[in-house]
Formats: structure tokens, C-alpha cells, sequence
């Protein structure tokens, strides 16, 4: 008796992704597209003035950059909006600017001796925004870790006002930083516009900042065990990284990343108050969410972004309504596009 013959079975044609239009394109992409029209409208009308803007708003951008990628540091791995990361970089400007006044530095200090401090105080301020948020992960956040997401997230709001008011004892009125920098002095000058020393600085110290987290996250050892965490938590376990302690390290790169953009605030501003981290922490997750929350290279770029809204805005407009126009950029994010310009990177529940 012969074998049933078993017919061959025919692979299943692939889909065809659909084609998308340009309109469709266009729409998905509405939120660079509009922003970028409107700085080409800004440059038109007035190129000089608006490239004084875009100067400044990069360089405050860069302290925006700092701050954004605490923020997505932790939600990347944890899926929490540390809410106190806004104190820690106030924290950052207080412990500086407490240095130099120890050290009894002046506007006059000779640039030489200014400089030679900057390189000292910059590391102590880092380590010791680093320490401090790595105590609030671990007294405040990771007991709470298996408790329903409200519970954490209302902590992190009390430990914000928690470290606000520690800077309000600390330093009850606006107090000023010496200026170590020369801040307003010009090195050069590109298209009428003079490029100062503050903007030099903030873009030196931040950039190699910038590099070296990148490089750290996609290519050390303990780089890899964050995204492995951040992927998977338990399977990273099973794998044998230590998850309490690399959580702990990914606050403490975010606490010295916030040390770091507290001293240039200081230095780049002039002034520091205890309630600066308030409104440059929503500033800052702005930034993160506009990039895409939990992507490095989003949050950088979302706070370059923010900082030319920032400048453009406090010139063309009222200072005043700035803060409106950068949360009213947050809601078109949060409609047009809610996973960022770059698209989010957290690991799925």
C-alpha cells in the first residue's frame, strides 16, 4: 500500500508593510517640523538677533541636558519620576558656592587661582549630589519598590520638599557665586555675536560629561548591567547582576550629573536660591519627555531643544509667559508624539 503523500506545504506570502504617505510622515513628525519652521521664520526675520538667541539657548540647554538625563537615567530603569531630582542639583549649586566662599574666593580672584578651584570644587559637588541620591534611593525608594507605583511617586514629592526646605535653612535668601569665569566677557565673536565665557564653559564642561555617560552606558560592564536591568529586572537577576547595587549606581551617576550642572548654573547664572530645582526639574523632564523618556541621546537633545524655546521666548515674548510656552510645548509633545522625538526606552511590564 502506498504512503500518503503529505502535500508541501507553501510558505505564506510576507505582509506587505503598508506604504506610508507623506502626510502621514509629516503628521507623526508634526513637532520638529513646526519647531523647526519656526526657528527658520526667527532667522528670517531677524538673523542676528535670533542667532544671539539659538547661542544662549544652546548653553543653557546644556545645563537642561545634565539635569534630563537624571531623570531618564532613573525612570529607564526603575519606570520612577524621581521628583527630588530637582533639589539634588540645588543641593549641587549650595555645596559649590559654599567651597569657594570657604576657600574666600572673589569676583577678583586672580582667573589662574578661579579656575584651579572650579577643577577642585566640580568633583566634590558631584561626588556629593552623587552620595545624596543614592541615600534617597535607598531610604526612600527601595523599600517601596514591590508597592503599587503611587506609593513611590508620592515620596519622591515629599522628598523634594524634604531637601527644598533643607535649602531654605541652608540659605534662606537668593545668594550670589562668585565670578570665578568672567562670565560676560567675549572670547570671539560669530555673526555679530559674541560667544562669552560662560557659554565656552558650559559647553566644555558638559560635552565631555556627555560623551563619557554615553560611552559608559553602551560599553563598560556595569553599563551593560544597567540595560540589562532596565530590559529585564528579573531576568538580570537570574543572569547574576547585583539589580540594589546597579540601581544604586544609576542614582549615583544621576546625582553627580545634577553636582555637575549645579555648579555651572552657578557659575553660568550668578545666583542660586532654594527653590532653583523646583522649576528646573520640570524644566528638565520636559526635556526627557520630549526626547523620549529614557533614551540618553533624547534627553540631551530635548534639553538643547527646551533652552533655544527658553531664549527665543524670553526675547521675543514676555519672560514671563516662557514657562507657559515650554509647558505648552510638553502638552503638544504629550498629544502629537507621547513617546519623544527618539522614542522611549524602558523596560516592558
Amino acid at each position: 500500500m502506498e504512503a500518503a503523500s503529505i502535500p508541501e506545504q507553501q510558505p505564506e506570502p510576507e505582509a506587505r508593510t503598508p506604504r506610508r504617505s507623506a502626510g502621514n510622515y509629516i503628521w507623526d513628525n508634526i513637532l520638529p517640523v513646526l519647531l523647526a519652521v519656526a526657528l527658520l521664520y526667527f532667522l528670517a526675520h531677524d538673523f542676528d538677533r535670533t542667532f544671539d538667541d539659538l547661542k544662549t539657548g544652546l548653553s543653557n540647554g546644556t545645563i537642561w541636558a545634565l539635569i534630563a538625563l537624571g531623570y531618564t537615567l532613573v525612570y529607564g530603569i526603575i519606570e520612577l519620576i524621581n521628583f527630588a531630582h530637582g533639589e539634588v542639583f540645588m543641593i549641587g549649586s549650595f555645596v559649590s558656592v559654599s567651597l569657594w566662599q570657604l576657600l574666600g574666593l572673589t569676583d577678583t580672584t586672580a582667573a589662574v587661582t578661579g579656575i584651579l578651584c572650579i577643577i577642585a570644587v566640580l568633583p566634590a559637588a558631584m561626588l556629593a549630589c552623587g552620595s545624596l541620591n543614592v541615600m534617597i534611593e535607598r531610604v526612600a525608594y527601595r523599600p517601596l519598590r514591590n508597592a503599587p507605583k503611587l506609593a513611590p511617586l508620592i515620596t519622591a514629592i515629599g522628598m523634594s520638599f524634604i531637601l527644598q526646605n533643607v535649602g531654605l535653612l541652608w540659605r534662606p535668601t537668593p545668594d550670589s557665586a562668585p565670578d570665578l569665569i568672567r562670565s560676560q566677557v567675549d572670547y570671539f565673536q560669530v555673526f555679530n555675536t559674541g560667544i562669552e565665557h560662560s557659554d565656552v564653559f558650559a559647553v566644555v564642561v558638559t560635552v565631555p560629561m556627555l560623551v563619557a555617560l554615553l560611552w559608559f552606558v553602551g560599553r563598560t560592564k556595569y553599563g551593560k548591567a544597567m540595560r540589562a536591568t532596565a530590559q529585564d529586572m528579573d531576568a538580570a537577576r537570574l543572569m547574576g547582576i547585583d539589580v540594589d547595587r546597579t540601581i544604586s549606581l544609576t542614582f549615583l551617576l544621576g546625582g553627580m550629573l545634577a553636582g555637575a550642572a549645579g555648579v555651572i548654573y552657578a557659575l553660568y547664572n550668578g545666583t542660586i536660591q532654594f527653590n532653583q530645582g523646583f522649576t528646573a526639574g520640570l524644566i528638565a523632564f520636559t526635556a526627557a519627555v520630549m526626547g523620549g523618556i529614557g533614551n540618553l541621546k533624547g534627553a540631551v537633545v530635548g534639553g538643547l531643544i527646551i533652552g533655544v524655546i527658553q531664549a527665543i521666548s524670553d526675547d521675543y515674548a514676555q519672560p514671563v509667559w516662557t514657562n507657559a510656552i515650554v509647558f505648552a510645548i510638553l502638552i503638544m509633545v504629550m498629544v502629537f508624539r507621547p513617546q519623544g522625538l527618539f522614542g522611549e526606552e524602558t523596560r516592558e511590564g
